[in-house]
């Protein structure tokens, strides 16, 4: 979008504008609804879709009279530059197209926001609110950035914050004077002439200002941003055009004089205006100096250095210097003594500085006092007690599990490990009460154990409460406390709990990079798990990202092949698979089987879930046969290693019933679903994406077996999970809307139809 479409997105006025060349109301399938914006060379409305879906979206069309050469390569390198970005944070293209009149078009979600700054200061954001949301506004322009399009004219007005689930989501917008790095934008060609500045002066780089046509590149977008930290952080430009007239502006700033003062400086000179901008951010003057001073002070600077060679890099450095700050951590922006490394050290770890002062408190004074190894000798033999103590519960209670196999307490049953770890499970929180630590530990194992098994609701009270008496027993650093966060973050993505899971992977990720010396084998670990669920939650971009590091970091240890590496293969294969990238993901599976069965045999229940994803691949590449047979020996070994019941095992039904389906095998097809819906209800949440699935293809089956009404049940089943675990404008949300009101209308029930399809349809322009 044009540099000067300054509302696009937003609020609207009630009508079209006079003299809209679209007297009827409609572009293609899109009814218009209202005027959103104008721009430079653009119009943008609010229309309704009306199929295949409805929904409201915003559509961009080139204005009348309008239509040159050059306009029109600028329309299509936004719409290129759009279509070629999937980001959480920026805003989605949907459709193009052209008009009856020759006119080209584009439709994009609808973002109902404010611009970031004004967000920011409606809700009062404190300053490391707002740290946090601008690092998703980087991350989504190094997303631009990796796809190959600088975005060269970011500023507030193309940063619009929206609020989805009661959180902040920015959304980047206005691509319209982009520019590829490595692709071509569109077939015209599209030319800066030599001396015409490009995008919005107060926030553009040095470079873009220069008469001599300095070629820009991705640093120019990072000047931008920094320019918009700065105002986010002291409601002030760093230098404002308006101060001394735009034109010695533009002249002063390719010529690189009048280094802005820092964001604290600028503070300090507001006078009154100092108190409205502190009182935005919840804190007096004082507080946000100080909050301002030293890294944020460095990092700003470093984003606007006149020199990009002296900037970061890439957006994601950007990013990832604002998260050292919040977290405590040294930042790239600032020179490295001992003394700055020492603060950061004591404030990230204030509670362990403490603890060592107090410890070399006690030393001396110990040390001072007479006696001290009769003391420490007293000391010892408590300890070895307590010790002794803990050594005698723990077998009494193992002891005490075992007794299930007496015959006089089995009275002529046969045992199972199985009772034995339900036993287990009912006793350890009464009787080892007196060794946390111990009882901590066991009920980790316990709960691992139940969640290999499948047993969800067994596994989560013993995790759970492993977790919390670990976070209170032991160091934030310490490893079981780690290992008791990743097997709770295990089950609740087998759950479908993906934000609580996503919350303990990442909490689990800062600590290990935290540490002075970081464990790449630990971290490694942490991004495959985190990676994997990522996938699960369909976000495939940032899966990939964190997965290929996992792989790069592993490969450079050189490391032997193990389960581990295996593991992470695979977790890469299905972020490819996700995406359609089938030729990518099916030697990444076949590297991880072969890995699998020459490390842990071929009876083992890895193997058997790589094949499964192998057969995946076949499927969607059309080789059903392939497919199935993959399917086949998946199940052959998934039940012999996981028992009939497990949720992997009801996976292998639902694929097997999608083959048999596809076949005209229609019975078979629904036992096989009919099996899986009940291994899933037995095990999993009721919301589960899998319940989801089968209830979906079982619709489809009874649908095509002449039972149209029973299908009804299934249809309405599968929608209500996916709406509420994956939002009204999931694609999958969308396969079942199509089939089901398909549906409906074959049973003359087009007001059920409606009804349906307006459900997950944007009704106003709040929607996204």
């Amino acid at each position: 979008m044009s540099s000067s479409d300054e509302r696009e997105l937003r609020g609207a006025p009630d009508s079209l504008e006079s003299g809209a060349p679209e007297q009827a109301g409609r572009i293609g399938p899109y009814r218009i609804l209202q005027v959103l914006g104008h721009g430079g060379m653009g119009l943008v409305y609010v229309a309704e879709q009306t199929e295949p879906v409805r929904r409201r979206v915003a559509l961009k069309i080139i204005k009348a009279g309008m239509d040159t050469r050059e306009v029109v390569a600028r329309f299509g390198a936004e719409r290129q530059a759009l279509a070629v970005m999937e980001h959480p944070n920026i805003a989605k293209v949907l459709d193009a197209g052209t008009t009856d009149a020759g006119r080209p078009y584009f439709v994009m979600e609808l973002v109902n926001g404010l611009p970031i700054t004004e967000y920011c200061d409606a809700h009062k954001l404190g300053t490391r609110e707002r740290l946090a949301l601008f690092v998703h506004v980087c991350e989504a322009v190094q997303h631009a950035h990796h796809k190959g399009v600088i975005h060269r004219d970011l500023k507030p007005s193309n940063v619009l914050v929206m609020e989805r689930d009661g959180l902040a989501v920015p959304k980047v917008i206005d691509f319209g004077i982009a520019k590829a790095l490595s692709q071509p934008l569109t077939e015209h060609t599209l030319v800066t002439q030599v001396g015409q500045a490009i995008g919005t002066a107060a926030y553009m780089s040095p470079e873009q200002a220069s008469p001599a046509g300095l070629d820009v590149d991705t640093r120019t977008d990072i000047y931008s941003l920094g320019v918009m930290l700065y105002e986010l952080l002291v409601g002030r430009l760093p230098i404002d055009p308006g101060d001394m007239g735009l034109a010695l502006f533009m002249v002063r700033l390719a010529s690189r004089e009048g280094n802005p003062t820092t964001p604290s400086a600028k503070l300090s000179g507001l006078g009154l205006a100092a108190h409205t901008v502190s009182a935005q951010r919840r804190t007096d003057v004082r507080g946000l100096r100080n909050e301002l001073k030293g890294d944020i002070d460095w990092i700003v600077m470093k984003a606007l250095d006149a020199d990009r060679a002296h900037r970061y890099e890439t957006a994601n450095g950007f990013a990832m210097d604002i998260k050292r700050c919040l977290n405590n951590e040294p930042v790239v922006a600032r020179p490295h003594t001992a003394r700055y490394r020492m603060t950061k050290f004591a404030r990230r770890n204030r509670s362990a500085v403490l603890a060592a002062v107090l410890v070399v408190a006690s030393l001396m004074v110990g040390l001072a006092v007479a006696g001290v190894q009769l003391v420490r000798a007293r000391r010892a033999e408590a300890v070895a007690k307590r010790e002794a103590q803990s050594a005698r519960e723990v077998a009494g209670f193992v002891t005490g599990l075992f007794k299930v196999s007496d015959p006089s307490e089995a009275r002529g049953n046969s045992v199972t490990a199985r009772e034995i770890l339900d036993r287990g499970a009912q006793r350890i929180g009464a009787e080892l009460a007196s060794e946390p630590q111990v009882q901590a530990r066991l009920m980790l194992t316990m709960g691992t154990v139940y969640r290999s098994l499948g047993l969800y609701a067994q596994a989560q009270p013993l995790l759970e409460d492993a977790l919390a008496n670990h976070r209170r027993l032991l160091a934030a650093d310490d490893p079981k406390l780690l290992e008791s966060e990743l097997e709770l973050a295990r089950l609740a993505q087998q759950q479908g709990r993906f934000a609580v899971a996503e919350s303990l992977f990442r909490s689990s990720l800062a600590v290990s990079e935290r540490r002075a010396a970081p464990d790449r084998a630990e971290t490694v670990m942490i991004l495959t798990g985190l990676g994997g669920m990522l996938v699960t939650r369909g976000r495939y971009t940032d899966a990939e990202s964190l997965l290929t590091r996992a792989v790069q970091m592993r490969t450079a240890s050189e490391t032997p092949d193990d389960v581990d590496f295996a593991r992470l293969l695979r977790n890469l294969g299905s972020a490819y698979l996700a995406q359609g990238r089938y030729a990518d993901a099916e030697p990444v599976f076949e590297r991880a089987l072969a890995m699998f069965t020459r490390v842990v045999g071929a009876d083992h229940p890895d193997v058997g879930r790589t094949l499964s994803n192998l057969g995946i691949v076949h499927y969607e590449l059309g080789r059903f046969g392939d497919a199935e047979g993959y399917y086949r020996r998946a199940e052959e070994n998934l039940v012999k290693t996981l028992g009939p019941d497990h949720r992997n095992v009801a996976s292998i039904n639902i694929n097997l019933g999608e083959i048999a389906w596809r076949g005209g095998r229609t019975g078979e097809a629904q036992a096989r679903l009919e099996k899986a819906l009940g291994i899933l209800r037995k095990g999993v949440d009721a919301n589960d994406p899998s319940i989801a699935t089968a209830e979906y293809d079982l619709g489809n089956v009874v649908r095509d077996s002449g039972r149209p009404g029973e299908a009804v049940a299934h249809y309405q089943r599968a929608l209500d999970i996916r709406v509420a675990g994956l939002g009204a404008q999931s694609p999958k949300v969308a396969e079942v809307v199509k089939d089901y009101a398909a549906l409906l209308r074959q049973l003359k029930r087009p007001v059920d139809a409606a009804r349906i399809e307006a459900q997950v349809s944007p009704t106003s322009p709040t929607a996204k």
